[in-house]
């Protein structure tokens, strides 16, 4: 699925869109250039779940917001985790990364997921979203699901 924003109102609202489909253990990995709205995306995917006061993992590499509780929400954890600053893989090994992964009441959402490509591909449901600039303020932002997802 492709989407285009034209703004970083549109941008939080895709996020939204793209939140309302998402399964207990998904993962979400974003990729694009630095600046392009990986970030603004992952808000509005936070903001559908009613999350408040997001502060992006940049320095702390994770962030962990509980979802209130509800019979008809079973998802209870959304887990944002920033890869940029991180050494490699073994680096968010060591920090837990794996205590998150695909579990059945989390939801992550991965910026620069490149440096742990090994833990999730053929191991766990993820959405694969590419953030590009294709100028004047603009962005395409195209959702391909994994293949396990398919199966």
């Amino acid at each position: 699925m492709e989407y285009k924003s034209k703004s970083e109102k549109e941008t939080l609202k895709i996020g939204e869109k793209i939140a309302a489909d998402l399964k207990p253990g998904d993962i979400v990995l974003l990729q694009g250039e630095l600046g392009v709205g990986k970030t603004t995306l992952t808000k509005g995917i936070l903001g559908y779940f009613r999350i408040k006061n997001i502060v992006s993992p940049t320095f702390t590499i994770m962030q962990i917001y509980q979802i209130a509780q509800s019979a008809q929400q079973p998802i209870r954890t959304l887990v944002h985790i920033d890869t940029y600053r991180s050494e490699d893989e073994q680096e968010l090994i060591d920090i837990g990364i794996k205590d998150y992964l695909g579990k059945k009441n989390n939801i992550c959402i991965i910026e620069w997921p490149e440096k742990i490509d090994n833990l999730i591909k053929n191991q766990f449901n993820y959405l694969r979203i590419i953030i590009t600039d294709i100028g004047a303020g603009q962005r395409k932002i195209n959702v391909e699901q994994s293949p396990k997802q398919n199966l």
